[in-house]
């Protein structure tokens, strides 16, 4: 499977660097209420397990999971809830922690769905930012890397479900 990597983007120590400057971020950004750190699975779920342990502050971790991409390389467009947690949002701090921005519409569709549940704030967490996206609900606060605008794998981000497992971001051979 390694052998259909073309290249590293971002390897692992270079990762590991900049999500721990994340949670020294985010620990400084909320400082009262409670905090529910929400990822979107499945993409987020590495991310996620590393960020939280970097959050010097206390906070609650819930999932959605949504679905956008399927086997493709490119968004359809369309992006379906699997899994919406019951966790009570009123009245909380909610930071949605996301993989990727790529075209936005997973990052729209959940926001919209979080903010009719009248949290206290929402703010985003990715990994990678392509900064394609148009129209986004809301501008990610806090951003990992901005990626290059071509398919990326690893650290969580999958290929029809494979690639997930990789210490790093990377693009595929065409």
């Amino acid at each position: 499977m390694e052998r259909d990597i073309a290249r590293v983007v971002f390897d692992e120590q270079v990762i590991a660097d900049r999500v721990s400057e994340l949670g020294t971020e985010i620990t400084g950004y909320y400082q009262g209420g409670d905090l529910l750190v929400i990822g979107l699975l499945k993409g987020s779920f590495i991310f996620l397990a590393d960020l939280v342990r970097k959050i010097r502050r206390a906070h609650k971790v819930d999932f959605l999971v949504a679905a956008s991409y399927g086997a493709g390389k490119v968004s359809p467009g369309t992006v379906r809830l699997l899994y919406d947690p019951n966790t009570e949002l009123v009245g909380k701090h909610i930071l949605l922690v996301e993989d990727i921005v790529d075209s936005g519409n997973t990052l729209n569709e959940v926001c919209r769905l979080i903010r009719r549940r009248n949290p206290k704030s929402l703010e985003a967490c990715t990994l990678l930012h392509k900064r394609i996206a148009l129209d986004l609900e809301i501008e990610p606060r806090f951003i990992g890397f901005d990626a290059p605008p071509v398919f990326l794998v690893g650290y969580g981000l999958d290929h029809a479900e494979n690639f997930r497992h990789l210490p790093y971001v990377a693009t595929l051979e065409e």
